[in-house]
């Protein structure tokens, strides 16, 4: 499987939403999906809301396992199937070994009651085994195994009328970690978790609305970021919003207001999200530049002969702390040089090599090679986000020791990962991770054969987040501190997102 040679934690997915007045809405939302590429690699959908000949809405959608050049490989689909002035994507990764059901694969899209509806979700809820289990009982019939179809199933058995209010009654029954863009017949919907889990924001380009994970599907659209949706917010775009600029606002639970319970991932920030957007208001590149002086700050590393230190990234989501390390290694009189070390190749099919072929034989290879000109005989300073499992590492230093450098440091831009997420990343269970398998950062130095390993702190971690308020962020993979109480086993039969 893909996953043996990305040893890396996953988000569930990317989403987008478009609102305007041309019918190329669809072709905004491919373009979008291909910057949130990221956020998932396993299948792609593009779901559009058109008015046919007879002035009826109509629902038009085209999805499938694949990337989202791949799956939208036909021009036509976009140009011509696809046609309608607003629209919903979805990019996902799956958690179980399902990812092939095609019945998974997002937006979906119903009918009832009160017309068209279609829903794309990001991140996980805690409590979806329980709600999944008394829709059962009442007699609700499930397509998929994904914790979003649940939420189409709680708006259809809403009481009210009114389709703001059937959706915000089935928000109020959710826990866990959400952000929505939702299609009606005329509107555009998105909400995002009271504890804003994950980044949701809102752009503006030439009469369309776009709302998207993260801002750099704005940037492709050539979009003006407005602001992001807040946690705790159902934001509507419609016609109105298109005349007048106003976009309509409601508290998913009135007594809360908005932002107040902020517990904001910050691996989206180490990890998750491009060093190009801005999320949770802040630039992605700028903190993860903050990540590698901090770490350099604290846990510098000097060559014992006095020769420059050479940096090196793990391509490509330690880029900017290394270069973070690097700089501030100047900055405190250490000679040192950032090079490209590592070569990653980009071209790795999804699924083009199953366990039991020469993946066991040739591992990490697959995905990376060395530059040995740069290595040899020098002290090297490896600069990585995370470390999950650990078997990706260990087979990526032994590919470095092959350049014969010096010395081979590793430094970690965040904490041990301790605890397992239940809040939309593909953590694996506690038992599986590094950090808690072995008892000391000692033993897994030992473990991966470095000549030293150092991680951040989680209070040098929480220091990066320049301007924010710490205790607005989720930390509990490397805590165990969670926000809300975790039922028993919430991952049992762990429904895909």
């Amino acid at each position: 499987m893909y996953h043996t040679i990305n040893d890396k934690p996953k988000s569930f997915c990317g989403i987008i939403g478009v609102f305007g007045e041309s019918d190329n809405a669809a072709l905004l939302a491919y373009y979008g999906l291909h910057s949130l590429q990221h956020r998932g690699q396993e299948s792609s959908g593009i779901l559009v809301c058109d008015v046919n000949e007879s002035g009826k809405f109509e629902f038009k959608l085209h999805k499938n396992l694949g990337l989202v050049s791949e799956v939208f490989a036909d021009e036509e689909i976009l140009l011509k199937k696809l046609k309608g002035f607003s629209a919903i994507g979805h990019n996902r990764y799956s958690t179980t070994g399902t990812s092939k059901s095609l019945k998974n694969i997002q937006p979906f899209s119903v009918n009832y009651k009160n017309g068209h509806l279609g829903l794309a979700h990001n991140g996980n809820l805690t409590n979806a085994n329980e709600l999944r289990e008394s829709l059962i009982r009442e007699g609700s019939i499930f397509q998929s195994t994904s914790d979003s179809e649940i939420v189409l199933h709680l708006i259809a058995k809403s009481p009210d009328h009114e389709q703001i209010n059937q959706i915000k009654y089935s928000l109020q029954k959710l826990r866990g970690a959400y952000c929505f863009v939702i299609l009606t017949e005329e509107k555009l919907i998105a909400a995002r978790d009271p504890f804003g889990f994950r980044p949701l924001v809102i752009g503006r380009t030439n009469g369309n609305y776009i709302i998207a994970s993260e801002t750099c599907a704005l940037d492709i659209n050539s979009a003006e970021y407005i602001r992001d949706v807040m946690a705790n917010e159902i934001v509507i775009i419609d016609r109105e919003t298109l005349k007048n600029g106003n976009i309509k606002s409601f508290k998913i639970f009135d007594n809360i207001e908005f932002n107040s319970k902020l517990k904001q991932c910050i691996f989206e920030y180490i990890y998750f999200s491009r060093p190009d957007s801005k999320i949770y208001g802040h630039s992605v590149d700028k903190i993860r530049r903050k990540l590698g002086k901090i770490l350099a700050l604290n846990h510098p590393v000097k060559d014992k002969d006095g020769d420059k230190t050479v940096v090196i990234s793990v391509p490509d989501s330690s880029n900017t702390a290394a270069l973070g390390y690097q700089r501030q290694l100047e900055k405190m009189g250490i000679p040192s040089k950032f090079e490209i070390g590592l070569i990653r190749s980009h071209y790795i099919g999804r699924t083009f090599i199953q366990p039991g072929q020469r993946l066991r034989e040739i591992g990490v290879k697959i995905k990376f090679n060395i530059v040995k000109g740069v290595l040899e005989n020098k002290t090297v300073v490896v600069v990585d986000d995370s470390i999950v499992r650990g078997t990706t590492s260990k087979k990526l230093i032994a590919l470095i020791k092959e350049a014969n450098p010096k010395e081979i440091h590793l430094r970690i831009s965040s904490p041990p990962i301790k605890y397992p997420c239940f809040y939309g990343m593909d953590f694996p269970s506690k038992e599986e991770l590094i950090a808690n398998k072995l008892n000391s950062i000692e033993e897994i130095k030992n473990y991966l054969k470095v000549d030293s390993l150092e991680y951040l702190t989680v209070e040098e971690l929480l220091d990066a987040m320049v301007d924010q308020n710490k205790n607005d962020f989720c930390a509990a993979c490397f805590t165990g501190s969670y926000c809300e109480r975790i039922p028993n086993n919430p991952n049992k039969e762990r429904y895909e997102e």
